[in-house]
């Protein structure tokens, strides 16, 4: 059996993170098994669905880094499809018009929740063997209701759940098509998965109480059961349900925020998922250890800190040239040329131990390229007069050394330091304000190598 998976979203706002890891997992399982990943969009709420919601989707798709065999398939463009198989359930009896009112759905739900019942449609306009329906109103235009069975109990075994069973009696005769003919949600859903040959359904476990439904439809139109995979939630350091006020959930939020997307997905992956102690790992070793059975039913915690560590971890593994790719614009944004200075990619190879994020490592580039100006704590604790009258004094040997690399520097400060009677800190502590504008900087002769011989006595002497 070739195993086909699909990632689903509505396009009515951000890709959010939890998003992402369903479609990482659904990736991964189909990636793992030699499968098909299929990309719908399910875009049949055409109030909220909008064009650049769909955008922000395929963006953040591209962003992480998970490509797609088959699609972007569109729900609005399957319409006939859908409106063929509500017609064979009609014809079937296991759908039927129900024209009942508003304001007959209305005075229905408040009379159950008064006798303090579950509202629920009462199967008024269901036929029955042996029921006379009413006339049907001129004036009301009908929907399609499905014919859900009476008794027994719908069951799968969860791919991460386990077994599930939940009674019919529980579930209401579904509206699959509105009063204009469009389709619903769950109705679309259960026709995709269908002629796309979906075998495991991966989504968050929000769908949990969809699935009977849906299964009961699948079963009436002779289709196969997928396997169904519902993830359990993720949940902020407080414990609640993520939110847009409260936390970071989109997608471009993270990379605005200098996140790696190779990180994002490594991070996500352990929400609800483990490979014995290990923390960072690439997307080709996900794939090799990724198992359905192997995630964790429980919801997850996203811990801010440990986010960041990995981060960190990834922007120490990255290539240099790709980073300095990805610094550039933040530089620029800053008024920064690093055209103007030394390479950036091995600025960044000196400097990037020291950040967690790309935000970071450009602010720690940036004094490689301009003057930066030393915060008013730094100038009175390193740059006395007597410090300012010794910086000139070792611009001078500077000045005069045959080659300028970070060895033929280094090798100045022992002897400086020796003639002037002072300890290392009390030459590069200063140094590094006068010509970095800030005491933190990685190992100075490397710094001042970098940054130039013409551009660091400037600074020293200006």
């Amino acid at each position: 059996m070739m195993i086909r998976t699909r990632f689903a979203p509505s396009p009515t706002g951000y890709l959010h993170i939890g998003g992402v890891r369903t479609a990482l997992f659904s990736w991964a399982y189909a990636r793992k098994h030699g499968g098909v990943f299929v990309l719908r969009i399910e875009d049949t709420d055409l109030e909220r669905s909008t064009p650049e919601s769909v955008k922000a989707i395929l963006d953040g798709m591209h962003w992480v880094g998970l490509d797609y065999d088959e699609g972007p398939f569109y729900q609005t463009e399957r319409f006939d499809r859908y409106k063929e198989v509500i017609q064979q359930l009609l014809d079937a009896g296991h759908a039927y018009y129900c024209y009942a009112s508003k304001e007959e759905l209305e005075a229905m739900r408040a009379e159950q929740e008064a006798r303090g019942e579950k509202p629920r449609y009462d199967r008024r306009w269901r036929p029955e063997e042996g029921k006379t329906l009413p006339t049907p109103p001129a004036d009301v235009q009908p929907v399609v209701r499905f014919k859900n069975p009476l008794d027994g109990v719908v069951a799968w075994d969860d791919a991460v759940k386990g077994r599930i069973e939940i009674s019919n009696t529980e579930l209401d005769d579904l509206i699959i098509a509105r009063p204009d003919g469009s389709p619903t949600y769950n109705f679309c859903v259960v026709v995709d998965d269908w002629d796309m040959n979906i075998t495991h359904v991966i989504r968050g476990d929000d769908h949990v109480n969809n699935t009977p439904r849906q299964i009961n439809i699948l079963k009436a139109i002779g289709a196969p059961l997928p396997v169904y995979g519902h993830l359990p939630m993720i949940l902020n350091e407080d414990g609640q349900k993520m939110s847009k006020r409260r936390d970071a959930v989109s997608v471009v939020d993270y990379a605005d925020k200098g996140i790696l997307p190779e990180a994002l997905l490594n991070y996500l992956a352990r929400l609800g998922w483990g490979h014995g102690d290990d923390e960072f790992f690439t997307m080709e070793q996900f794939v090799e250890w990724f198992e359905l059975k192997d995630v964790s039913p429980s919801a997850s915690r996203f811990n801010n800190e440990k986010f960041l560590w990995l981060n960190a971890q990834h922007i120490k593994a990255a290539d240099n040239l790709r980073l300095a790719q990805l610094i550039a614009p933040r530089l620029a944004a800053a008024n920064i040329d690093p055209a103007n200075g030394p390479c950036l990619a091995d600025v960044i190879a000196l400097v990037k131990e020291r950040v967690q994020d790309l935000n970071a490592l450009a602010a720690e580039c940036d004094y490689f390229y301009a003057r930066r100006t030393p915060s008013a704590a730094d100038l009175e604790k390193h740059l006395s007069d007597e410090s300012r009258e010794r910086m000139g004094r070792f611009a001078e040997r500077l000045a005069a050394l045959p080659e300028w690399t970070a060895e033929s520097i280094h090798a100045l400060f022992k002897p400086f330091c020796a003639d002037e009677g002072i300890k290392m800190g009390q030459l590069g502590m200063p140094l590094r304000v006068l010509v970095c504008g800030t005491a933190q900087t990685p190992s100075v002769d490397a710094v001042l190598a970098l940054i130039g011989r013409d551009e660091v006595l400037a600074r020293m002497r200006g």
